[in-house]
């Protein structure tokens, strides 16, 4: 496994296509590049921009599938908690408190925690935190509720806990199992994400598959992921994140955003949508997700609301960004 050459780069930046104009005024100020797949709900492809089959990191939108791993090895939350573990959160108060009670369950502590260290994603909740007089704390980085589930899965399991990050970890060979099974996908590269946590590669398509799978199951773990994310879309993001806006204001929707440009959307129907954005910008990525779920079958009017994405002049709207694809296309 590798962690990626010029070689395995190369095909990513070579097949990208326009995804979203940056408009400010009259003009056409910057435009992002990258990738789209929209899937049918019978899983042929609806929509294809640039190479649906380009080799990605799905980075945090991967968590969806971390999470059913470890239900699959015995993790016992629902609800909140099982949203949390699926979360990339804020740092706000109620996320803590369920990071702590998912630590509690498992007779541990913060101090178990083995992610990066790092201040609250909100940035009120990263001044208190700080005015509190702590520094960057594996807590409060955005992943610790992932963390929290995975260490959970390992008291219960009885495995160590000490090297629970170690890619031949029983359950790190879990997840990267789970990885392969719902994207469809054999995993062929792997490396270590921001959090510390390994990371497993995946194709664009394999991703919205694996979406798709999550938001039709029944009576399993997918449909147990499924349920929390979307009951508990706060606890998924937290407070002015778009994941949040999408999750409460799409019925049946199963969002989860991702580093370095990446999302991933799953609808009751089996339609899906996954995409990346070629310079890890998160600046376009919601005025993209809203035009592929619309294309996917989304009503527009509600979808379109939740990506708007303006672009400020001396603190006012003075243009957009805007998708170069879908109903509003062409700015109407």
């Amino acid at each position: 496994m590798s962690a990626g050459t010029p070689a395995d780069v190369a095909p990513v930046a070579a097949a990208a296509v326009p995804l979203a104009d940056v408009v400010r005024g009259a003009l056409v100020e910057s435009v992002h590049l990258g990738h789209v797949v929209v899937l049918a709900p019978d899983g042929s492809v609806r929509l294809a921009l640039g190479d649906p089959d380009v080799t990605v990191w799905a980075r945090s939108s991967l968590k969806p599938l971390q999470a059913v791993a470890m239900l699959r090895a015995g993790l016992d939350v629902d609800g909140e908690r099982l949203a949390l573990v699926c979360a990339s959160h804020n740092g706000e108060d109620g996320h803590l408190d369920v990071v702590r009670s998912l630590l509690d369950d498992a007779g541990l502590t913060a101090a178990d925690l083995r992610n990066t260290p790092d201040w609250p994603l909100d940035p009120d909740a990263a001044w208190q935190w700080r005015a509190d007089g702590h520094g960057r704390s594996p807590l409060t980085q955005n992943c610790s509720g992932k963390h929290a589930g995975m260490l959970g899965t390992c008291v219960g399991q009885g495995w160590s806990t000490d090297d629970y990050l170690d890619a031949a970890h029983p359950l790190q060979v879990a997840v990267r199992e789970v990885v392969a099974e719902l994207t469809g996908v054999e995993v062929a590269h792997a490396t270590v994400d921001g959090c510390g946590a390994p990371l497993f590669s995946t194709t664009l398509v394999g991703l919205a598959r694996s979406f798709a799978r999550l938001s039709t199951a029944a009576e399993s773990p997918q449909a147990r992921v499924a349920a929390a994310m979307r009951a508990h879309p706060w606890h998924v993001a937290g407070t002015g994140r778009d994941a949040t806006a999408f999750g409460s204001g799409v019925p049946g929707l199963v969002a989860k955003d991702g580093a370095d440009g990446v999302y991933a959307a799953g609808m009751p129907d089996g339609s899906a949508v996954a995409l990346k954005v070629l310079d890890g910008s998160s600046r376009p990525r919601a005025a993209v997700l809203a035009a592929a779920l619309a294309v996917a079958g989304v009503d527009p009017a509600v979808v379109r609301p939740l990506g708007a994405t303006p672009v400020l002049g001396h603190g006012v709207p003075v243009g957009e960004v805007r998708a170069t694809f879908g109903p509003w296309a062409d700015g109407r």
